[in-house]
């Protein structure tokens, strides 16, 4: 499994005040829409986690290719995802950091690109962070980014707004043998493959 560790952190306004321990009542997170090839109405799922310290989301879908009875089209799949997190009254949260999981198949000399960003609707987007795969690889990936303590933007807590999530997945063609199917997922046919989004907590 490869495995990457990256600091990310978003350019929005941060909030800068202690992280308070996770609220006892639970939050409750709604996809509000998909949006993508990525992911179809109907293939993304969120859970989250019972100590309310991060959610996860699954895809059914979410696989780009390249090579024999593939489209053009396929070599490059994305996702944005809208989620209305209601969190418990007196609590404000930030996105802490990211873990993407999925699974690669690339003869050598291929290279494939992962790239994300999120954001509280209504305000600028992280920077993209984008992580590469290089062939020959047949096994589990794993990225990870974290944002610093000082960097970490809380919702105001007078706002309520959704937080998209957006992920793009990218097999370059230029090195690729089209009699041979080259691809890289983030889709889970198991529920072991899910993207884990960390959440810090502040108290309003």
């Amino acid at each position: 499994m490869l495995n990457a560790l990256t600091a990310g952190a978003m350019a929005v306004s941060s909030l800068t005040a202690p992280a308070a321990p996770p609220p006892t009542t639970e939050m409750v997170i709604d996809v509000v829409k998909t949006n993508g090839t990525g992911c179809p109405p109907g293939s993304a799922e969120v859970i989250v986690s019972p100590d309310n310290k991060a959610f996860t989301v699954s895809y059914s879908k979410f696989v780009a290719q390249v090579g024999p009875e593939t489209a053009a089209t396929d070599v490059r799949k994305n996702c944005q995802l809208l989620l209305n997190v209601l969190v418990p009254d007196g609590y404000t949260y930030a996105v802490a950091g990211v873990d993407y999981r999925g699974y690669a198949n690339l003869q050598k000399g291929v290279t494939a690109t992962e790239s994300a960003f999120y954001y509280f609707q209504g305000e600028s987007h992280t920077t993209e962070i984008k992580h590469e795969l290089v062939g020959y690889l047949a096994d589990e990936w794993q990225h990870s980014d974290r944002v610093p303590v000082e960097s970490m933007s809380f919702l105001d807590c007078d706002n309520k707004r959704y937080l998209s999530v957006n992920t793009e997945l990218k097999v370059d063609p230029a090195n690729a043998d089209r009699s041979v199917t080259n691809w890289v997922a983030m889709d889970s046919i198991d529920g072991d493959l899910e993207t884990t989004y960390h959440v810090a907590w502040k108290r309003c």
